[in-house]
C-alpha cells in the first residue's frame, strides 16, 4: 500500500473575497500535494471554509440576507478561485455542514461528560472584531478593534490543564511546529500561565452556531467550531479506516493564526484523545509593492488583480511565482516589476529558450525525430548524475515544505542544460557530426523533459503541453529518470509555451 500523506490549508473565514494570502496558502498546499502524488503516495489535500461566528451574522444582517445566504456567497467565491486555478483538493468542508456539526457535538459532549468543559461567568472586556475574551492588558494596550464591557455565564474548556504536556510534546518533536521562529513564539506565548478558553456564546447574542449538545441555550465558539473540521474531512467518527489512513496530517497556515492552531487546536485535540498533527507550517505574509496592503493605498491584491496578471502571462506563472518568491520562512513583497521580470528570466529566457533551440535544431537536421544518440561523453554523463541530484534534493526540500529551494534547484539545472548546450554548440556540431550533435541534442532533450516532469507541479498546465509536444505518451508527473527518453520518436510542431513579455506595458499600464 502507497505511504499516505494528508494535507489541509485554513478554513477561510467567510467575511472577504479570496486574495494573495489565501491564494497563496492554498496553491502552496496543492504544490505539495502534487509532488506527493509524484512520489506514489496516497495524497488526501483539504481546504475549505468557516461559517459561522458572530461576524457572519452581523454580515449577514447589514446585506438584509440569512447567514446561510451569506455563507452559500462567499463560499463560492473560494470554489471559484480554486476552480480558476484547477486546484487537486480533494474535498471542501464547509463548517456548516451535518457531518462537521455531527462531529463538533460529539467532541463537545465527550469532554463535557468528563468534566473537561465546566460553566462560569465572566466580567471584562470582548473584541467583537476578533469574536475574543481579552484581558485588561489588552485592553489598554489598544490591541483589539471593536471592544465592549460584558458580563454573561458561558462554558469553558481546561486548556490551562494542557500547558505542560503541550510544551513537553513541541520539545520532543522539533519539527511539529515550522519554521523554528513560529515554533519559538509559541514556546514563549507557553512560559505564561494558559487560560481556559471560553467555548460558548449565549444565543441571545449569536444564534448563528452549532448548538452545544448539552445546553440549547448556547452555540460553540467558531475557533472550537472551525478547528475540528480537519478530523471531520477525513472521516472521524464516519469512516475509521480512511481517519486511521490519513490522521495525522500536515497543516499549512498564515502565521497570523498562530496560536489557535498551535496551542489551542492540539489542546483540544489532546483532550479527545487523539494523535496531533504531523507539522504545523505557519508562512510569512506578503506585502505589495514594498508596503503592508491596503484597499485604501490602491495595493491590494484581490481575485481581480490576481486573474489581471494570470491573463497577462498565464495561471501557472503565478503558482511558479507564489512557489519561488513566496513567504514561507518570513515575509515576502510582491512587485509587478518582479513578477514579470521572473517571468521572463526563469520561464521564457531559461526554459522557453531551451525548448525553442532543441526542437528547431531536431527539426532542422533529424526531420524533428528524436535523434538515436551515440555513446555518452563524461559532460552527457554529469547531466545524467546531475539530474539524479537534482531530484533527491527536490524531494529532501519536499519533507521539509521549503518549495521556495525546491523550485529554485530545478531552475538550476534547467539553467545548467543551457549552458550545455553552449559549450557544445551543436548547431555547429552538425554540420560536419550529425551523430556527436544528436548525441547532445537527445542529452539536452532529456534533460529538458526531466526538468518539465519535476517542473509539472509548479507549472502544470504548460508541462501539460509541453508533453504534448514531445509525443512520447508519457503522462507529464510520472518521468522521474533522464535516461529513459525514446529515441525516434517524431515531435509535435513546437509553440511558445512562455513568449517573452513586454515590460513596457507595465509602465503605460500604470499611468
Amino acid at each position: 500500500m502507497s505511504p499516505s500523506f494528508y494535507i489541509t490549508t485554513p478554513l477561510y473565514y467567510v467575511n472577504d473575497r479570496p486574495h494573495i494570502g489565501s491564494a497563496y496558502t492554498t496553491l502552496i498546499a496543492d504544490i505539495i500535494a502534487m509532488y506527493h502524488r509524484m512520489k506514489g503516495d496516497d495524497v488526501y489535500f483539504l481546504t475549505g471554509t468557516d461559517e459561522h461566528g458572530q461576524k457572519v451574522q452581523q454580515a449577514a444582517e447589514k446585506n438584509g440576507i440569512s447567514p446561510r445566504e451569506h455563507c452559500d456567497l462567499y463560499a463560492a467565491r473560494f470554489r471559484e478561485l480554486w476552480s480558476y486555478f484547477n486546484l487537486s483538493n480533494d474535498d471542501f468542508i464547509r463548517t456548516t455542514e451535518e457531518r462537521h456539526v455531527r462531529v463538533v457535538q460529539t467532541v463537545l459532549r465527550k469532554l463535557y461528560d468528563e468534566g473537561q468543559i465546566y460553566k462560569d461567568t465572566y466580567d471584562g472586556w470582548y473584541s467583537v472584531a476578533d469574536e475574543l475574551f481579552i484581558s485588561e492588558k489588552d485592553y489598554q494596550e489598544g490591541k483589539y478593534r471593536d471592544v465592549r464591557r460584558i458580563s454573561e455565564s458561558n462554558y469553558y474548556f481546561r486548556m490551562s490543564d494542557y500547558r505542560e504536556r503541550l510544551i513537553r510534546h513541541i520539545q520532543e518533536h522539533p519539527d511539529f511546529i515550522a519554521p523554528e521562529n513560529r515554533r519559538n513564539e509559541i514556546l514563549g506565548f507557553l512560559k505564561q500561565p494558559l487560560k481556559d478558553l471560553c467555548i460558548s456564546r449565549p444565543k441571545e447574542r449569536l444564534s448563528w452556531g452549532i448548538e452545544l449538545p448539552f445546553d440549547d441555550q448556547y452555540v460553540t465558539y467558531v475557533w472550537f467550531d472551525a478547528l475540528l473540521n480537519y478530523i471531520t474531512a477525513p472521516g472521524y467518527l464516519q469512516d475509521a479506516e480512511k481517519f486511521d489512513r490519513y490522521w495525522p496530517a500536515v497543516h499549512l497556515i498564515g502565521k497570523d493564526i498562530l496560536t489557535t492552531h498551535c496551542v489551542y487546536w492540539p489542546a483540544m485535540l489532546m483532550a479527545a484523545g487523539l494523535p496531533l498533527p504531523a507539522k504545523i507550517f505557519a508562512h510569512g505574509w506578503w506585502t505589495s509593492e514594498g508596503q503592508k496592503m491596503s484597499k485604501s493605498l490602491g495595493n491590494f491584491i484581490d481575485l481581480d488583480t490576481i486573474r489581471e496578471h494570470c491573463e497577462r502571462v498565464g495561471k501557472d506563472m503565478y503558482r511558479y511565482f507564489m512557489a519561488k518568491e513566496g513567504p514561507l520562512q518570513n515575509d515576502s513583497d510582491f512587485s509587478r516589476e518582479r513578477f514579470y521580470q521572473t517571468y521572463n528570466s526563469d520561464l521564457a529566457n531559461d526554459f522557453g529558450n531551451l525548448v525553442n533551440r532543441i526542437f528547431k535544431l531536431i527539426g532542422k537536421f533529424y526531420e524533428g525525430k528524436i535523434p538515436t544518440p551515440a555513446k555518452f561523453s563524461p559532460d552527457e554523463e554529469a547531466l545524467k548524475a546531475n539530474a539524479e541530484q537534482c531530484r533527491v534534493k527536490v524531494f529532501e526540500y519536499l519533507q521539509e515544505l521549503n518549495v521556495n529551494a525546491l523550485t529554485a534547484e530545478i531552475l538550476r539545472y534547467v539553467s545548467s542544460l543551457n549552458r550545455y548546450l553552449e559549450i557544445k554548440e551543436p548547431w555547429k556540431l552538425a554540420k560536419n557530426d550529425t551523430a556527436a550533435a544528436g548525441t547532445v541534442l537527445y542529452a539536452a532533450l532529456a534533460g529538458l523533459r526531466f526538468s518539465a516532469a519535476l517542473l509539472y507541479p509548479l507549472l502544470p498546465e504548460k508541462m501539460r503541453e509541453f508533453f504534448a509536444m514531445l509525443n512520447t505518451g508519457e503522462a507529464p508527473g510520472s518521468v522521474l529518470e533522464w535516461d529513459t527518453l525514446p529515441a525516434g520518436v517524431q515531435l509535435q510542431e513546437m509553440i511558445a509555451l512562455f513568449p517573452r513579455f513586454d515590460l513596457s506595458l507595465l509602465e503605460s499600464s500604470a499611468q
